[in-house]
């Protein structure tokens, strides 16, 4: 026994971390197109507007915008069955708020969807991910503001209808859970001194959960075979000890990650997620219809990604260590990547059975990765082992999670399948593909692909439907 046979192996990308053309066929400029460059040790800055003099890594990317041919051949020859990217909004509603969409912005993802059947590669989409408009932030404060709601439906709709006979998977927000970590990055929100944080995330994301209902709702009318999912960021917490009290800190942990899952599965908060929002002295606003838009949405299936697994512990004092999005008291049983991310391959098994358990809906590993330095030798290989034995160890626990406990799963898309750009630091140099780009953290190269080893592993693991991962 091992994988399904019609188990989606693939890779992912975000629009916004590969395309580049920023600014081209009517494109307009979105978040992510303001966030500068950073590094392991420097946060990346969310700018007002595009500033001179600064470098924003964004813009040109690895110009998957003019490679796309060559990269879905090169994914077409690894043995992909399904491709997750997202669809850049400001390419299709450059302000967002525009009544007529960009024909040059549909016209793009109509080529690289065709592309991709033509290889007989299923495109899994994203719809919004990790950008905003930034019109709709500068006129109506994003996601702050109900109207926010219309305006992606109208996205929502114009590419559902559009992709309808191409698209199967839709994903309606990325990670849907950090806005209450980082807002500006999902949204583009920020929150001024001396008002109150909770108050502000929480009723953004109030507007995102019933815009992603209405996504829902909405997708399954225009093409009743759509499967459309949720996407989260995925991990177990482990308490740091047996005492009552990190059990108990663990457990509330737990329940916040699980927060927004929980309302998109269900269609509803639970009472332990109003008390934890009385206890925040957050007071939704909410209108009539609300509880019954989200009790009509709900998702098919739980895409989630997953890097790591956090400690949880009642002392304050204790070692940190960094992670996706945010950092994490050490695990003294695990070791770290070279930018601090704990490997727990273990982990993704638990998860697993965490969501399969609490949900019974199937689940979607969409993200999963190793962001690590890589180097050509002298006879221009790129030999990354470590990056293969990441996968592999992963693979195999996802392999356990599903023929041993039984936990239903879509698929696996290892995340950053080509290198692009680091959406926690802007660099290139934190790599993650079995392709590299050479395009270095200035924005200096030839953007020429280059396979590395762990291209010739992963199409074997797909050759073999999971059974020969190597040694």
């Amino acid at each position: 026994m091992t994988f399904p046979k019609n188990f989606l192996w693939g890779g992912a990308v975000a629009a916004n971390q590969c395309e580049g053309a920023w600014n081209i066929d009517g494109k307009g400029i979105s978040t992510a197109d303001c966030m500068t460059a950073g590094s392991v040790n420097v946060r990346r800055e969310y700018t007002d507007g595009i500033v001179d003099g600064k470098y924003y890594p964004n813009h040109t990317a690895i110009d998957f915008y003019h490679h796309y041919k060559e990269d879905i051949a090169l994914f077409a020859e690894m043995g992909f069955k399904c491709f997750r990217t997202s669809i850049h909004w400001t390419r299709i509603f450059p302000e967002g708020d525009e009544v007529v969409p960009n024909e040059k912005g549909l016209q793009f993802y109509d080529v690289l969807f065709d592309e991709c059947l033509k290889y007989g590669i299923e495109p899994v989409v994203t719809i919004s991910h990790y950008e905003t408009p930034y019109g709709l932030v500068k006129k109506y404060g994003s996601w702050r503001n109900r109207k926010m709601i219309d305006f992606y439906l109208h996205f929502c709709e114009t590419i559902f209808d559009r992709y309808k006979n191409k698209v199967k998977h839709w994903m309606t927000f990325n990670e849907i859970n950090t806005i209450i970590f980082h807002p500006s990055v999902p949204t583009g929100i920020r929150v001024d001194e001396g008002e109150n944080f909770d108050q502000v995330v929480y009723q953004a994301a109030h507007h995102i959960l019933l815009a992603s209902a209405k996504a829902v709702k909405l997708g399954h009318s225009i093409n009743p075979d759509f499967k459309i999912g949720m996407m989260m960021l995925g991990h177990p917490y482990y308490a740091e000890t047996c005492k009552p009290e990190d059990q108990w800190e663990s457990k509330n942990m737990a329940d916040r990650n699980y927060y927004f899952s929980d309302v998109q599965v269900r269609g509803a908060y639970s009472k332990k997620a109003l008390k934890f929002l009385e206890s925040k002295h957050v007071r939704l606003d909410k209108v009539k219809d609300d509880d019954r838009i989200l009790s009509e949405g709900t998702v098919d299936f739980i895409g989630f990604s997953y890097y790591h697994s956090f400690v949880a512990s009642s002392s304050n004092e204790r070692d940190f260590t960094a992670g996706n999005v945010l950092k994490t008291i050490k695990n003294p049983y695990l070791k770290t990547s070279d930018w601090g991310w704990q490997f727990d391959p273990i982990g993704l098994r638990i998860e697993m059975n965490n969501l399969y358990d609490r949900y019974q809906k199937p689940v979607f590993i969409v993200e999963n990765g190793l962001g690590a330095y890589d180097s050509i030798n002298e006879k221009g290989e790129i030999i990354d082992d470590y990056r293969i034995d990441y996968l592999r160890k992963h693979i195999r626990e996802m392999e356990k999670a599903i023929v041993q406990d039984g936990v239903e799963c879509i698929g696996y898309t290892p995340w950053g399948c080509i290198d692009l750009v680091s959406m926690g630091t802007g660099e290139m140099d934190k790599r993650y593909g079995f392709i590299y780009v050479d395009r270095d953290n200035a924005g200096k190269g030839t953007l020429q692909r280059i396979k590395k080893k762990s291209f010739y592993w992963y199409k074997r693991v797909i050759e073999t439907n999971g059974v020969d991962l190597g040694r």
